[in-house]
């Protein structure tokens, strides 16, 4: 009995507090709700497209009728590297990352059947583009990325509507030591010479790329070295990556049409640097002023893989750099 009549005290101590003005009970609930709408996370899409008979995959989100930035990744990963950037890009543009061919989740045709060279991932961009309806975009250019980006540029030079370069090179000042043995290959293509490069697809390298010269180790996710690693140890692949460092070395020649390309169209320019960098040093930053004195640069204290290590810096510049260059007005 005592427990009955506790149980109904209860209920009607619930209930006439619940009627009572003093606590309206709707007001967590709208709290919650709003706050619930204020938080807006832009879905990533993936997706594969063929080209010339080659899968070719890309990550794609934002609104479809926003103003394009097409990420364009480097060497040894894949549109991988942009998984962090990319919604917070979302927000107000539309981004696609591809992957090229021999990367990622895209094909890797066997390297005696396919061209892998940066005019045909060039080529390969430009068509993605098309099957895409994409008029104009802006790069955001990455190691390998930066003579694929340029490349596409000499080809669609109206359609770069504004240029975000991470130790992307286009300058020979930026080629140091650690090019040397590339530059062998380059001069003599042997198997000697060829074969001395295999030690840039070990692990002990693929996490040198990650780790050296950040600013704080622990920002560095240890996933992303597995992750490329592991598509770099598919069988084949050495001899694709082995065929692409050959072909670099025809970018060289390009570097003062790729120049000419920044004097005469004068694309709005952001420069994020690592400074750090081994492979693309700081070296390599400063001659774009030459060429692009009105471009904004910034050199940070981080490494080769900078937004892994910078990304709560990096995306605020990126943002506010498109927002005034991009504005949708």
């Amino acid at each position: 009995m005592n427990r009955l009549m506790l149980s109904r005290a209860t209920f009607v101590l619930v209930f006439a507090l619940s009627a009572s003005s003093a606590i309206p009970t709707t007001s967590f609930a709208a709290k919650k709700s709003a706050a619930e709408h204020e938080l807006v996370v832009p879905q990533v899409t993936y997706h594969t497209v063929e080209i010339d008979g080659t899968k070719v995959f890309y990550r794609e989100a934002g609104p479809v009728d926003a103003p394009v930035v097409l990420l364009l990744h480097g060497f040894p990963t894949s549109s991988h590297m942009f998984r962090n950037l990319i919604p917070i890009l979302a927000d107000k543009y539309h981004v696609i990352a591809p992957d090229y061919p021999g990367f990622g989740q895209s094909d890797a045709p066997d390297h005696t059947k396919f061209d892998y060279t940066f005019q045909h991932y060039a080529d390969i961009i430009d068509s993605l583009m098309g099957k895409l309806d994409v008029k104009q975009y802006a790069m955001y250019v990455m190691d390998y990325g930066a003579p694929v980006g340029y490349r596409l540029a000499l080809k669609q030079p109206d359609r770069v509507s504004a240029l975000i370069v991470q130790n992307g090179n286009a300058y020979e000042e930026g080629l140091k030591e650690f090019w040397d043995p590339i530059k062998a290959y380059w001069k003599n293509d042997t198997p000697e010479n060829r074969k001395a490069l295999m030690v840039l697809f070990t692990p002990e390298i693929t996490k040198f790329q990650y780790t050296d010269g950040m600013s704080d180790i622990t920002h560095i996710d240890p996933d992303n070295w597995g992750h490329d690693q592991a598509l770099l140890d598919r069988p084949g692949n050495n001899d694709i990556q082995l065929d692409l460092f050959h072909d670099y070395g025809t970018n060289l020649p390009l570097y003062p049409k790729f120049q000419e390309f920044f004097r005469e169209k004068k694309p709005p320019t952001l420069i994020v640097w690592g400074k750090n960098d081994k492979i693309f040093p700081a070296d390599g930053a400063s001659p774009y002023l030459r060429d692009l004195p009105h471009a904004e640069m910034h050199l940070l204290d981080t490494g080769h893989f900078a937004l892994e290590d910078k990304l709560p810096e990096i995306a605020p510049l990126i943002h506010n750099f498109l927002d005034r260059k991009l504005s949708r007005n």
